[in-house]
């Protein structure tokens, strides 16, 4: 039978067992007086992963004795918080806890506001982000945000300490806890990470007593661990793997690590907005379409969110990984603005200057220009550049077939510019 995580074994029943938080759980607090006066409103907790939120909201609902529902944005929908809400109609004083809240997108958020309002379900919602941005106002209008604190060095000490002494398992155990430093650089303020990070540790340990030191723990880690950290260095390199194997024409492995990252928690925009920029500096004009469709992947991940939003950008990074592959826009423009960065800033030709003024036409602001649409094959050879950079090449058309077919055409209008 599989052990429960310590973790979980060790998740606190009272307010006063809460590891930091003392703002929001100490002695007159705003939750201690409304746990205690038995008023609580619908309320998001917005703080940083394993500070206790979810903690917060199970001590909640057993103080309050009140039915407990939950839910986890990554994989709920609107059928799942319809059934919740029709459950809790025959109960009293329902709590409907709803992890990653900000992952709900507009629809699914819309979904709960009868509920709040009515007072069928007390909402209590936690968000890694700042809910101004990501829960719509309607619903942000009708709870409190309350903020947690990061957890401080000591908190996270005593945690461990806490650890050693009360649970089951542990406590029959001879463990010298030598040192943290490692325990609580890796796991980052995290008090859920660092519990199974140090189950971790003590798992893998030789049998008979137990030394914790710091090279210990690193290389339990790099044997045994893959973390995930959305802010760390996992964070970069899945996202470089996956923006790499793109580049590739690799659907396969693009598509591995888009699952690694929606699997760690990873943020389906920001996966999107690094597609759709992938699509102009890979992609180009190689197939335009890349484009627009990272586009619409990025306005479907913001408007249906998980676990639905999976298989759009699931569709997206096999489509861009099995396109033609161009960097010749993303070129061009460096060029120019190496350019101007080189140059300053070249006077703009009289020819192609605005003349809206008779003064303007007197001092030769537009004389010479040629209309293009009154020439053969809309086309008047002219020059558009400043003088001191006339004839520079910046965009060179790439080795595929649709810009093959733009250097082609750029050939018959400009002949000398686009010679090869």
């Amino acid at each position: 039978m599989k052990q429960i995580p310590l973790a979980e074994r060790l998740r606190p029943s009272r307010l006063e067992d809460l590891m930091g938080q003392q703002h929001l759980t100490g002695n007159g607090s705003v939750l201690q007086r409304a746990i205690a006066e038995q008023r609580l409103p619908s309320m998001i907790l917005w703080g940083a992963p394993g500070v206790g939120k979810t903690s917060i909201a199970h001590i909640i609902a057993q103080s309050v004795q009140a039915d407990f529902f939950q839910l986890s944005a990554i994989s709920s929908g609107v059928k799942d918080i319809r059934e919740v809400i029709e459950q809790a109609k025959s109960k009293e004083g329902a709590v409907l806890f709803i992890d990653e809240i900000h992952r709900f997108n507009k629809g699914q958020q819309d979904a709960l506001l009868s509920a709040v309002e009515k007072g069928v379900v007390t909402l209590i919602g936690a968000t890694t982000e700042n809910p101004s941005f990501e829960v719509n106002s309607a619903l942000l209008s009708r709870c409190q945000v309350f903020l947690l604190n990061p957890l401080a060095e000591e908190d996270l000490i005593r945690l461990l300490n806490r650890a050693l002494k009360e649970d089951v398992f542990l406590s029959q155990k001879q463990i010298d806890l030598t040192e943290t430093e490692a325990l609580l650089r890796l796991s980052d303020g995290d008090a859920r990470k660092l519990l199974n990070l140090f189950e971790l540790v003590v798992e893998n340990s030789p049998a008979g007593p137990i030394v914790i030191t710091d090279e210990q723990v690193m290389q339990t880690v790099q044997q045994k661990m893959a973390l995930y950290d959305k802010k760390g260095e996992q964070h970069y390199d899945m996202i470089s793997a996956f923006i790499k194997s793109i580049r590739g024409s690799d659907p396969n492995a693009a598509v591995y690590w888009l699952a690694r990252m929606i699997e760690g928690g990873e943020d389906v925009k920001f996966i999107a907005r690094r597609m759709l920029i992938l699509a102009s500096e890979d992609i180009g004009n190689a197939n335009p379409n890349a484009l627009l469709l990272a586009n619409s992947t990025f306005d479907a991940v913001v408007k249906i969110g998980l676990p639905e939003a999976r298989i759009v950008l699931a569709q997206c990074a096999t489509y861009l990984a099995s396109s033609p592959k161009s960097n010749a826009a993303y070129l061009s423009i460096n060029k120019a603005l190496e350019a101007v960065q080189r140059t300053g800033n070249l006077p703009v030709p009289l020819s192609i200057r605005n003349a809206p003024t008779g003064l303007m036409k007197g001092l030769g602001y537009g004389k010479g220009y040629k209309y293009a649409h009154d020439f053969e094959s809309n086309f008047a050879e002219q020059e558009f550049l400043p003088d001191p950079i006339s004839g520079t090449v910046f965009y060179e058309p790439g080795n595929n077939p649709r810009e093959n077919d733009i250097r082609q055409f750029l050939k018959r209008l400009w002949k000398d510019r686009y010679h090869y």
